[in-house]
């Protein structure tokens, strides 16, 4: 019997092997800078500006880790959710982390959550998203659903205004 520990190490080994091919199929290498912003996010409980990013792992210079995660964002490893602060948002791309999840974004403040709806409504949410791009003679291969609005944080702050 394995652990959940030797699981989760597994899966953060296949996690990382899969990111080494998406960036050598792209002509680059895994640099200890891209497997360490990697780390950050599969250790994330959510999207991280490049400043929490940088906060969690200050060795890693922002020039570089611009440079990388755009690289990793090309490569498919890395996901940009873009919002309406002055900060993408930064998370591993869907299909490595088998945690299909949509995003809540505050269009006051930018901030990005992470929710999930029952398989029964992502389901049907699903076949409407397929049948709507069918009608437009689109072939859609998965969707990504960002709901924008206020977040709690900020109703709270503008009811006491």
């Amino acid at each position: 019997m394995t652990s959940d520990h030797a699981t989760a190490d597994r899966a953060t080994g296949d996690l990382h092997s899969t990111a080494a091919a998406r960036l050598a199929r792209d002509g680059q290498r895994y640099t200890a800078n891209r497997k360490a912003l990697v780390e950050v996010l599969v250790a994330s409980d959510g999207p991280l500006t490049l400043p929490e990013i940088l906060d969690l792992r200050d060795d890693i210079p922002q020039s570089s880790a611009y440079r990388n995660l755009s690289l990793l964002e090309q490569a498919g490893v890395v996901h940009r959710i873009v919002t309406t602060d002055e900060f993408a948002r930064y998370e591993l791309a869907e299909e490595l982390t088998d945690d299909h999840h949509h995003h809540l974004i505050c269009s006051r403040c930018g901030a990005v959550s992470d929710f999930t709806v029952p398989p029964r409504i992502e389901k049907t949410l699903e076949a409407a998203l397929h049948s709507a791009a069918s009608e437009q003679g689109f072939s859609a291969e998965h969707h990504r659903f960002d709901l924008v609005g206020v977040c709690a944080r900020c109703r709270r702050y503008a009811a006491a205004r």
